[in-house]
């Protein structure tokens, strides 16, 4: 166990503390260790809660990385600091053939998927959660994801909260989460800022405290870049930049490379900026317009997880975010369906790109959120 004589923590992670200890139910936890700061204090948040926990880390990949062999070393190291178990679970088969094969067919096919949902989903919570049941008689896990969960009320489902720091909140990739597994979930961070979640790390001498932030995407940071990893798993294939009228403005070497809504960096000269308005993956083609013809006002979503409330079944209007650093904006949500939508913007869209998650917000609350179609 950590001690300091540090002076006091500050009020925003005292207050956090006190909101572990007051926290509904069991106190024995699975904590999700990738070896970075904010899992380490995580971990550390809880033990000082009075919580009973072990780490748990998975490996995903072979090779360097925050997912792999330094953050393995370093979860390790933090869980013998704090005098508490540490596991590794082999989840490398699984994330091969649910992120890399997505990821791969989805390039080609000229979207752009959103790996970190998918993997939230499919490879970390919900097996992390069975794990941990089976194997350790755990039935609650904790992440350092910056949201909040606002525990089920009387037979309600619970709700998913953007966490308090909007710069580092992460909900938008918690959408495809179950109501099953959001209820086992804690997220102690949820309240802090990344400043907040630094400065006590140090307070508290963590091994982790100074470990710079790994890029967004584990399979960029694995790789060098996300250029490398799309070189690495799909073959070069050289096609046409053209505008919408079919005009040939240049050349390109894979569609993978480029996505809807992107200005920078195609590689051709026009009288006025062009955005990337269209990827046809039959004809291997990126079509280009100027700004004036690239924004969109509606498109469908499918696939839909409804987060903190049912279905809906009338119009409704919401805030939509369609990249996860992107601003919410005011639109209209008419269901199609339980699983589909169609979105009415108030204003013209330009980064509205099939594959990528609309994630739909009431204020702090995470509605639901679906993955937009090439519709």
């Amino acid at each position: 166990m950590i001690t300091t004589s540090a002076p006091p923590p500050l009020p925003a992670v005292a207050a956090a503390v006190e909101r572990l200890r007051a926290w509904p139910g069991d106190h024995r936890v699975a904590v999700g260790l990738s070896g970075g700061v904010d899992s380490s204090l995580t971990a550390a948040l809880l033990l000082q809660a009075g919580w009973e926990l072990e780490g748990v880390t998975l490996w995903l990949m072979s090779g360097k990385g925050a997912c792999c062999a330094e953050g393995l070393v370093d979860a390790a190291g933090l869980c013998e600091q704090l005098g508490v178990p540490h596991h590794v679970v082999d989840s490398r088969e699984t994330f091969a053939r649910e992120i890399v094969g997505m990821l791969v067919d989805g390039y080609s096919q000229g979207i752009t998927p959103l790996p970190c949902s998918r993997c939230n989903r499919s490879v970390k919570f919900g097996p992390m959660l069975a794990w941990a049941e089976q194997e350790r008689g755990l039935t609650r896990l904790a992440t350092g994801h910056y949201a909040r969960v606002r525990p089920a009320v009387e037979g309600g489902q619970p709700q998913l909260l953007r966490g308090l720091d909007r710069h580092k909140d992460q909900s938008y990739f918690l959408y495809d989460l179950s109501a099953a597994v959001l209820d086992r979930l804690v997220f102690p961070l949820g309240e802090l800022t990344k400043a907040d979640t630094r400065a006590e790390a140090a307070r508290l001498g963590l091994r982790t405290a100074s470990k710079p932030e790994s890029q967004d995407l584990c399979l960029a940071d694995h790789h060098g870049s996300m250029r490398a990893f799309l070189d690495a798993h799909i073959p070069a294939r050289p096609g046409e930049i053209v505008l919408t009228d079919g005009q040939l403005l240049g050349r390109h070497d894979g569609i993978e490379h480029f996505t809807i809504g992107q200005r920078r960096g195609l590689g051709v000269a026009w009288r006025e900026p062009l955005h990337v308005v269209r990827l046809e993956a039959a004809m291997n083609r990126v079509v280009v317009a100027p700004r004036a013809e690239a924004g969109r006002r509606e498109c469908r979503v499918q696939a839909i997880n409804w987060v903190s409330l049912p279905p809906i079944t009338a119009p409704r209007e919401v805030e939509v975010q369609v990249r996860y650093r992107s601003a919410p904006e005011q639109a209209l949500l008419r269901p199609l369906g339980d699983e589909a939508a169609s979105l009415e913007f108030v204003e013209p869209q330009f980064s509205i790109a099939p594959g990528q998650a609309a994630v739909f917000y009431d204020g702090e609350v995470l509605l639901g959120g679906g993955l937009i179609s090439s519709d």
